[in-house]
């Protein structure tokens, strides 16, 4: 795609395509100017692909060459590829641009799994020569993709140089699954130098446990899976355990991970502002509805069990259901678990490449609620290729329910109280052929009650009367990190911490340590890095070379591969981001990697804004203007004066049934969020609601927003550019509404200007 504005995009043709040996993934693109290829001439010279091959038969990723002497509109490859192949499989996304202290081509590519990030130089594009590598340093919790390498002024002073490394990660992000951080640091022509050394010293305070006796002390036990006291490291058939502090800790991998247990202490007071522990392990997070231990199925008129050694009168179409229920695990599948009696549906049969579908009889709506078993993949109802189970009323799907991408079935439910009377059907779909791509279901039963998941997490979790109200969890690594919980709404009351195993699965296991009382928040790794964007769906964030007056643009991918292939949208999944401008700025004493919207976007703006000013909102929620502030596509500007609210801000694409996306400052925490827990379609996958923050201090009690929002997107930057985030949302097309809400007190808004923005492909 072509751009003049970096807003209005012409799309070309499709430029490279895989073949039969190799696969096209990212990398980046130059102008050969002085034709050091020798692809083109000084004349015409060549703009030149640096790409990541993946072949097909090995899945080594190497670096290749693919040109072009008219403008980018056809392709060759270079017969000379790869160009640089050290016989990796995580080998990837290069980089590339022209280095004038060297008169040389400068790459920067990254050892994915190793959390490295290497420097190559060439004369040509064709010879490379290692120059040295970077990492691992920051956030590690994921793969390491997509880095960029670029210099800007600090402050606008062109005589104060840094060099800015981006570093895409998955998983691991600062609002989990995927995200962009950074490191600002010096590069010498060779070596690439961080500022930050990485170094950290948690805050003071009072030990309330660190697992240093032989036992737990007054800290009890159930089930097996933390042993009779705590651990000096690592257990058997576990890998090493590392950051944990003195000689002992907390481990649940005891008889692996199919133990299952908690670990709870004496009910204390709680009169410190914080708690601080080490935590690792698995991540499976708590969940509220849960319950800790698996009851008989409720009562009710039982649909199917799948006892039988046939489906009885059930439909079966395609050849992924066979003739008769599975017998627990099937051929080359992981163990399922979770199912009861003998005999589920189970469509891995022959693999994941089977698709069809099975179709109860009808049957009559007379209960609250229909509860069922399911596993599987997860691939909602409504998604290209579903694994999905459906309920069907007059034709229409009115319910449905998906895997989570794991063999081991829980419970859900739907509630039919609205369908009391109505002729449904029950049809369990499995059109999907790639990973995941069946499901499991068992025990489908009529119900006044409502069945209750079974907890699988893996968990820290702080109790206040018999209530979860703070949880952490691992990050499917068996390094620990600091985590903390903010105690300060409890203060005065009694309160538990409890850690919890109820997973068999996969990383089925939790570590902790050195739980600590404090007046001051410890931070993670995670916490303490430098995040381009802190929102859930900004990925794979590179800038452009060269761009006009100097500047430095980037873009993203607006999407988190936590549940990218299952956002309720077709064909496409997710979007490109409006680009940014970046630059360096010293905030609060450090320097900080800003983005600002693209200039050129202001081109979209309707003539005429509305605007408000002057209002003070106290302890409620009221329409920003009215009609006229109203949109699917808006800018917003809006800067607000601190008074006494504890969380102000503003709320867009509001609607019916609570429908919002609520864009707020949070005074206490001094933190920008984002909470799109209400904001449309949010329950096709478990980790997409949520709200997502940055840390934000107001200037001079003020707080500036800048809000851009689309027709499934909203991305907002606070203060100077230094905390953005960017969600998805899927709100109701008619949810249209912007409000101004104070809560705990008062707010003055100084000024809000609201653009309605034209469309980009108009």
């Amino acid at each position: 795609a072509v751009s003049t504005d970096l807003v209005h995009w012409t799309e070309l043709p499709l430029a490279l395509s895989h073949d039969d040996e190799e696969m096209v993934f990212s990398g980046s693109a130059v102008v050969d100017w002085d034709n050091t290829t020798g692809f083109g001439t000084k004349n015409n010279p060549p703009m030149v692909a640096i790409y990541t091959s993946h072949a097909k038969d090995t899945n080594v990723q190497a670096q290749s060459l693919a040109y072009s002497t008219d403008r980018g509109r056809t392709w060759t490859r270079y017969q000379g590829n790869p160009v640089i192949d050290i016989g990796s499989k995580e080998f990837r996304d290069p980089k590339v641009q022209w280095y004038e202290p060297t008169k040389s081509w400068l790459m920067t590519v990254s050892l994915s799994t190793e959390h490295k990030v290497r420097f190559y130089s060439s004369k040509n594009l064709k010879d490379w020569d290692l120059l040295s590598e970077f990492g691992p340093a920051g956030a590690t919790g994921g793969v390491w993709e997509c880095p960029d390498l670029f210099p800007l002024a600090v402050d606008g002073d062109k005589r104060n140089i840094k060099w800015v490394l981006v570093v895409n990660i998955n998983p691991g992000g600062i609002a989990g699954g995927s995200a962009a951080q950074y490191f600002v640091g010096d590069f010498d022509g060779e070596k690439f130098t961080a500022d930050d050394k990485g170094t950290y010293t948690p805050p003071a305070g009072t030990v309330v446990q660190d697992f240093e006796n032989t036992d737990f002390g007054t800290w009890t036990t159930t089930g097996t899976a933390f042993g009779d006291g705590p651990a000096a490291g690592a257990v058997a058939g576990q890998g090493t355990v590392e950051g944990f502090d003195g000689q002992g800790l907390a481990n649940s991998f005891h008889s692996g991970d199919g133990s299952t247990g908690t670990l709870t202490s004496p009910e204390f007071t709680v009169d410190s502002p914080y708690l601080n522990f080490k935590v690792g392990g698995g991540r499976h997070p708590h969940e509220s509805g849960t319950v800790m231990e698996q009851g008989p199925p409720p009562a009710g008129t039982v649909l199917a069990d799948f006892e039988g050694g046939s489906y009885g009168d059930w439909t079966a179409t395609g050849d992924a259901f066979g003739s008769a229920p599975a017998a627990g695990t099937l051929p080359n599948q992981q163990e399922v678990s979770g199912y009861l009696g003998r005999g589920l549906v189970n469509t891995f049969l022959n693999g994941d490449s089977t698709t069809g579908t099975l179709t109860s009889p009808e049957f009559t709506i007379d209960k609250k609620h229909v509860n069922f078993l399911i596993g599987g993949g997860n691939h909602p109802a409504g998604s290209a290729d579903p694994t999905a189970l459906e309920l069907v009323v007059d034709g229409e799907v009115v319910r449905s329910a998906t895997g989570r991408d794991g063999e081991a079935l829980n419970w859900a439910s739907w509630d039919v109280g609205d369908l009391t009377g109505k002729q449904a059907q029950i049809r369990i779909v499995d059109d999907n052929t790639g990973g995941w791509g069946h499901l499991n279901v068992d025990h489908i039963v009529l119900s006044d009650a409502q069945a209750r998941p079974v907890s699988q997490e893996t968990s820290v979790n702080l109790i206040v009367d018999g209530q979860v109200v703070r949880s952490a969890t691992g990050a499917d690594s068996e390094s620990m990190d600091w985590a903390s919980f903010d105690l300060r709404p409890y203060a005065g009351r009694k309160a538990k911490i409890q850690i919890v195993d109820m997973n068999r699965a996969g990383w089925g296991h939790i570590l902790a340590d050195r739980f600590t009382e404090a007046d001051t928040a410890a931070k993670s790794v995670v916490q303490r890095a430098d995040w381009a964007d802190y929102g859930k769906d900004y990925y794979a964030a590179v800038s452009w070379e060269n761009a006009p007056g100097g500047k430095r643009y980037m873009i993203g991918w607006m999407n988190n591969w936590d549940y990218g292939g299952a956002i309720p949208t077709s064909p496409w999944r997710g979007a490109q981001s409006i680009p940014r401008e970046m630059a360096l700025r010293t905030i609060d004493g450090r320097i900080r990697l800003t983005s600002k919207p693209v200039g050129s976007l202001e081109s979209l703006r309707q003539p005429q804004a509305v605007s408000a000013s002057g209002v003070t909102v106290k302890d409620t929620s009221q329409a920003l203007i009215g009609p006229a502030a109203e949109g699917k596509a808006l800018d917003i500007e809006a800067t607000f004066s601190l008074k006494d609210a504890d969380r102000f801000g503003l709320k867009v694409r509001t609607g019916a049934n609570g429908e919002e996306t609520v864009i707020g400052y949070d005074t206490t925490a001094q933190e920008l969020y984002v909470d799109r827990t209400n904001s449309g379609a949010v329950d096709f996958n478990s980790t997409f609601p949520g709200i997502q923050t940055a840390p934000l201090k107001a200037e001079n009690g003020k707080v500036k927003l800048r809000i851009l929002v689309d027709w499934s997107s909203v991305e907002v930057f606070g203060g100077s550019g230094e905390a953005v985030i960017t969600d998805q949302i899927f709100p109701d097309p008619v949810s249209q509404g912007v409000q101004v809400f104070a809560e705990n007190g008062s707010v003055k808004l100084d000024k809000a200007v609201v653009w309605h923005l034209d469309s980009a492909r108009d």
